[in-house]
């Protein structure tokens, strides 16, 4: 039997997908542009006010919330480049940009650590006089904007890793302020500078976890593997247990982005082609079921032998 293709413009995620994707980057450009402009006005803040308070740690916060401004851009051209209409040469548009700025935002996050990191252990040996009240004044208006950023991403954050790149890095800055506040209040009482330090080394360490994660899922996705949200065996034993459906092999499942997942597979069904209707129905329930929106199905009678040219000793093959 020859192959039949459901094409993106065919199946039911091309009549849903226009509207409600269209207003969600609508949203999303306007949460992106506020929390940039926010962000940067207050790196600037927080820059001047480190070098005046001679605060490593206020000095740290603004390098990475520079980093963010970065991030925050990538993720937003990322977010329009993937609406982007497939062509000739990109069959699925420009949509695995989203995957790109995701793994491009965690490890230009790692780096800056590294940065942040040898900058406060060298401050250790001669700890700096810093200016408490300075420093818990500035990171207290850090805790409002980063804040603020972190909620406008909430919404999204769930179901797009782009998106949760956003704001996860925005929700741990608003944590690592709050961290520089309350070491800027024990300095103050205190006069222990070398507070300033650990403090930045604190930061980095709740940025290294909470970019891991972020990391770990972007690299996955880049490598083409079945995104995290999909169960594999679950979809499988659908397949399987479809009427009509004796076998099934070449199951090839992958992220064309940080939101949706295409799948490949051959049906042997030896009563041979089950109508369209059959089609549109299997098509349906890995979309609303698995959250698999572009699918190819083969169907085959199991006539001949087939076998998965990438591993032709097994019959089934995810990847």
């Amino acid at each position: 039997m020859k192959d039949h293709h459901l094409h993106t413009a065919k199946d039911a995620h091309a009549g849903h997908s226009h509207h409600h994707n269209h207003n969600e980057t609508q949203n999303y450009g306007r949460a992106f542009a506020l929390a940039i402009v926010l962000n940067t006005v207050f790196v600037l803040i927080e820059l001047s006010y480190g070098f005046i308070a001679n605060s490593t740690a206020l000095i740290a916060d603004a390098g990475h919330n520079l980093s963010d401004v970065l991030g925050l851009m990538l993720a937003w051209g990322a977010t329009i480049l993937s609406k982007k209409a497939p062509t000739a040469r990109y069959t699925y548009g420009l949509r695995s940009t989203s995957i790109l700025a995701a793994l491009a935002n965690a490890m230009f996050l790692l780096v800056a650590c590294g940065a942040i990191a040898l900058e406060a252990v060298q401050r250790f040996s001669e700890p700096p006089l810093v200016a408490g009240l300075t420093v818990t004044a500035v990171a207290g208006v850090g805790i409002i904007i980063n804040g603020l950023s972190a909620w406008l991403f909430v919404k999204g954050s769930k179901g797009d890793l782009n998106i949760r790149g956003a704001y996860l890095h925005m929700a741990a800055d608003a944590a690592v302020s709050l961290g520089v506040v309350l070491a800027g209040v024990a300095m103050i009482y205190t006069g222990w500078y070398w507070l300033d330090p650990i403090t930045s080394l604190l930061i980095v360490t709740v940025i290294v976890i909470g970019t891991w994660g972020l990391l770990h899922e972007s690299v996955k996705l880049a490598l083409i593997a079945v995104p995290a949200n999909i169960d594999v065996e679950a979809l499988e034993s659908y397949l399987r247990n479809c009427k009509g459906v004796t076998d099934i092999h070449d199951l090839h499942i992958w992220g064309i982005s940080t939101t949706e997942s295409a799948l490949t597979v051959h049906l042997v069904m030896p009563d041979g082609y089950p109508g369209d209707l059959f089609m549109d129905t299997t098509v349906q329930t890995l979309k609303e079921r698995f959250s698999v929106q572009h699918c190819t199905l083969q169907v085959e009678q199991g006539t001949t032998n087939h076998s998965c040219a990438l591993h032709p000793c097994k019959a089934v093959h995810a990847h």
